[in-house]
């Protein structure tokens, strides 16, 4: 987690304290009006300055508060989720290779979504139980490997083949956390299915569905269906 401190120059205080001691020299400070002049005067300097001399922002990295919320197994999976986006924002600092970086940014944004959907709904938290004790830890175990491996600067055949693999895996490594996602919101697809089909027949029922298969659904009674000709067979004992 990002902190944005805001560091402000001290140049323009100090012209401002210059201005009014070369005023205090050159100018009489015998009177009210001579003060309020002098006071002026370096007030006009303090914001004059302040154009030039911007503040300084600086953002550092501070560590996000804990999360309790009574229930021990989610308070573990939100603190080791915290440790292991971390992790993947250090990753992406330190390993230079463009594609690789986008793909760890990918799994950061992906992870995030996982536990937001977990803390939001706990019951959800079994669901995930692989992904927090096997994918989510080996993927980082990869990751790391990779960076070790590219801060030696040589390519010998032991390195180059093994960053060679993890470069390759990662495009699944990626799709496999979007389908872990993706699982989490099974039951409510489920549901919303049942739903629209409930719903698709109860207006078929009412005349109120505009598409032609159900007004056709609708419209269509046993009145208006026509006995078979006496062409179709019959079978008499």
């Amino acid at each position: 987690m990002k902190k944005v401190i805001v560091h402000k120059s001290a140049v323009p205080i100090y012209i401002a304290a210059g201005v009014w001691a070369v005023y205090a020299l050159v100018f009489p400070l015998f009177k009210v009006g001579h003060f309020a002049i002098a006071a002026a005067v370096a007030a006009a300097a303090y914001f004059i300055s302040r154009c030039f001399f911007k503040d300084v922002r600086e953002e550092i990295e501070v560590e996000p508060e804990p999360v309790r919320t009574g229930n021990e197994a989610l308070d573990k999976m939100i603190a080791d989720g915290q440790l292991a986006m971390k992790e993947m924002r250090r990753l992406d600092d330190n390993i230079k290779d463009e594609v690789i970086s986008g793909q760890i940014r990918k799994l950061e944004e992906l992870s995030g979504k996982i536990f937001e959907v977990v803390q939001q709904k706990p019951e959800k938290l079994p669901q995930i139980r692989k992904f927090m004790d096997y994918y989510l830890p080996t993927t980082l175990k990869l990751l790391n490997a990779y960076d070790r491996m590219g801060a030696q600067g040589v390519s010998g055949g032991n390195i180059g083949a093994t960053m060679e693999r993890v470069e390759n895996i990662m495009g699944t490594i990626v799709t496999a956390f979007e389908k872990q996602l993706d699982a989490l919101f099974g039951a409510e697809a489920l549901d919303i299915s049942t739903d629209i089909t409930v719903l698709e027949n109860i207006m078929a029922r009412e005349g109120l569905a505009e598409d032609a298969v159900h007004r056709t659904v609708q419209q269509e009674t046993p009145e208006d269906k026509e006995e078979p000709s006496d062409g179709g067979i019959q079978l008499e004992l």
